[in-house]
């Protein structure tokens, strides 16, 4: 028997798209929206049944889209509202919900708002953004002194100074994206109304981006700098006081109360500084906000960032179980959980927590797979991921394209590091490893587009594609469609009770999902070496649902490197 209530976007997998690398329809090397038309039957072979679109909105796209000048158009490169028109209808008829990725922290600074914004002190848009006199007037390369002492999330600080009126303008990210004012009803409404349109036009729902970051204490206090950053970087971080600022609940509940709960929508949010104990105030069943949150403590792990010298560390399992295991055991019946390896702002999880050898990348991908989709939650693919994309050894700086690798690159040279270090590091850590173009078959270009790829194509494309893979039933993409399949027929691996075993083995992750009298156990080797192992006897004659090894057997006495199953049992009630 199910206990929690029965809802789609529970029992649905996700498929995130990032337009401008997914395929090129009219060979002008850009991703757009007849190219993800004309690979919907991909999407239906593989068995997803929800889309998420990274923005398509008109933008000049100083952050790849994520800075919006137009919220009801189209950016040109991808097409027009005619053709996402046709590819939301087709999509539909297809059994294959859309959803769109909603970015109102701020807005591009060639948005008609604030470009009436800035013209002076007393225009009527001059509130819909947030404009404060420094602490010492004019800019600061003549002695002025910004409002604090924030840091932005792209390096330097938050406040531009523009001469036009001598005041500054926050800006969490680049000086391009400035944030929008939510104090303002005005600014809500506009964006509640733009919703709205998008939800008439029958999306099924949104992805909001750093949506924690909407309030911001008015106060604008200095924050706390981390003395252990290198003085270089010691800007002041602005959480707590612009994420889960004071008013973002209140926000929230006004944005469903007015928009969301009007439609049958699928809500994520971007979870900029969630922890445990305030992800349920933004998802909890009771709480009449959004559906879930994606959280960030197991993908930044050991990542190497100008916070600790850019210095990586190897992969702790233990502490990954342990962050893993919080959300299941604290979401359990209460909230809803995300699951993810991969997005538009991470690495490949098969170069980061798999191994990409071509030994061990196929039955790392598989194992990593495995481990995530059989947790509770949504789970997320993101375009490649089920054919096992690994990171892109770019050779020069020049061929990257994302601005947050451009200041970490500049940052590492400033700090000392040789370029060559500078480079390896980008290889670990840099958003492109995710946006290289999607690799449809071994032609010129993967099979992206017929032109010049507006980003560098990742030279394994000859290895790893989606045509070699597609009919090989040994395959990366064949083993998500069976993994697919297996959790759109077994309610236990959706709606079953989480409990990890093991917790302090450095090489297994082992797991229990039970509903009623059914019970599933999930084990995972991160290693690529053969682990002893001793599981629990009831499972010993389980039957095997999936593994990534032909012959896994639960009695087993050892798990060979990366290997992966899942066994269930009937338990006595």
């Amino acid at each position: 028997m199910i206990h929690e209530k029965r809802i789609w976007w529970k029992e649905g997998v996700v498929y995130q798209i990032y337009p401008r690398s997914f395929y090129d329809s009219n060979g002008d090397g850009i991703g757009d929206l007849n190219g993800i038309y004309e690979k919907l039957d991909y999407l239906v072979n593989l068995g997803i049944d929800i889309i998420w679109m990274c923005p398509v909105f008109k933008s000049p796209n100083d952050d790849n889209g994520y800075d919006i000048s137009d919220y009801r158009d189209i950016m040109d490169e991808f097409g027009t509202l005619s053709d996402f028109d046709r590819l939301l209808a087709e999509a539909h008829k297809r059994n294959i919900r859309v959803v769109l990725d909603l970015v109102v922290n701020h807005t591009s600074d060639e948005h008609a708002w604030f470009v009436e914004s800035r013209k002076s002190c007393g225009n009527p848009y001059r509130n819909y953004y947030i404009w404060r006199s420094g602490k010492v007037p004019g800019a600061p390369e003549e002695g002025g002194v910004p409002p604090n002492n924030w840091g932005a999330c792209f390096g330097g600080s938050v406040w531009e100074y523009d001469r036009a009126t001598g005041m500054y303008y926050l800006h969490l990210f680049s000086r391009k994206q400035p944030d929008l004012n939510w104090e303002n009803e005005e600014v809500r409404n506009q964006v509640y109304d733009m919703m709205t349109w998008w939800g008439n036009k029958g999306i099924d729902g949104f992805r909001m981006d750093v949506i924690t970051m909407i309030s911001k204490d008015q106060h604008f206090p200095d924050g706390r700098i981390d003395m252990s950053v290198p003085e270089k970087y010691r800007y002041g971080t602005f959480a707590p006081h612009a994420a889960n600022g004071p008013r973002v609940h209140e926000f929230l509940q006004e944005m469903n109360r007015k928009v969301i709960s009007k439609f049958d929508w699928m809500t994520v949010g971007e979870g900029a500084d969630a922890e445990l104990d305030n992800a349920l105030d933004y998802t909890g069943f009771d709480r009449h906000e959004l559906n879930m949150l994606f959280m960030f403590e197991h993908v930044n792990l050991g990542k190497p960032c100008r916070q600790n010298n850019w210095t990586a560390e190897p992969l702790d399992l233990v502490t990954l179980k342990r962050i893993f295991s919080k959300w299941q055991y604290g979401l359990e019946g209460k909230g809803w959980n995300t699951l993810y390896w991969e997005n538009h702002d991470q690495v490949r999880s098969v170069s980061r927590f798999g191994n990409d050898s071509a030994q061990y990348r196929v039955t790392s991908a598989k194992m990593l797979a495995l481990c995530l989709h059989c947790m509770k939650g949504t789970p997320y693919i993101y375009q490649g991921e089920e054919l096992g994309m690994v990171n892109v050894h770019f050779q020069d700086i020049k061929q990257y394209r994302d601005i947050a690798g451009f200041n970490d690159f500049n940052e590492m040279l400033k700090s000392g590091l040789p370029e060559a270090e500078a480079m390896k590091i980008l290889y670990m850590i840099s958003r492109d490893n995710a946006r290289t173009p999607m690799q449809w078959d071994d032609s010129e270009n993967a099979g992206f587009t017929k032109a010049v790829p507006w980003l560098d194509v990742n030279p394994v494309y000859r290895e790893i594609n989606a045509a070699a893979q597609i009919n090989n039933a040994d395959s990366v993409f064949s083993f998500y469609r069976t993994l697919i399949k297996l959790r759109h027929t077994d309610m236990t691996i959706v709606y079953g009770r989480f409990e990890l075993l093991m917790p302090d083995d450095k090489k297994l992750f082992v797991y229990t999902r039970t509903l009623d009298s059914s019970s599933i156990l999930v084990v995972c080797n991160f290693t690529d070496g053969q682990v002893p192992v001793s599981l629990p006897e009831e499972y010993s004659k389980g039957r095997v649902l999936i593994s990534n090894y032909a012959d896994s057997l639960p009695s087993a006495e050892r798990v060979r490197p990366y290997e992966a199953f899942a066994a269930g049992i009937t338990v006595q009630q």
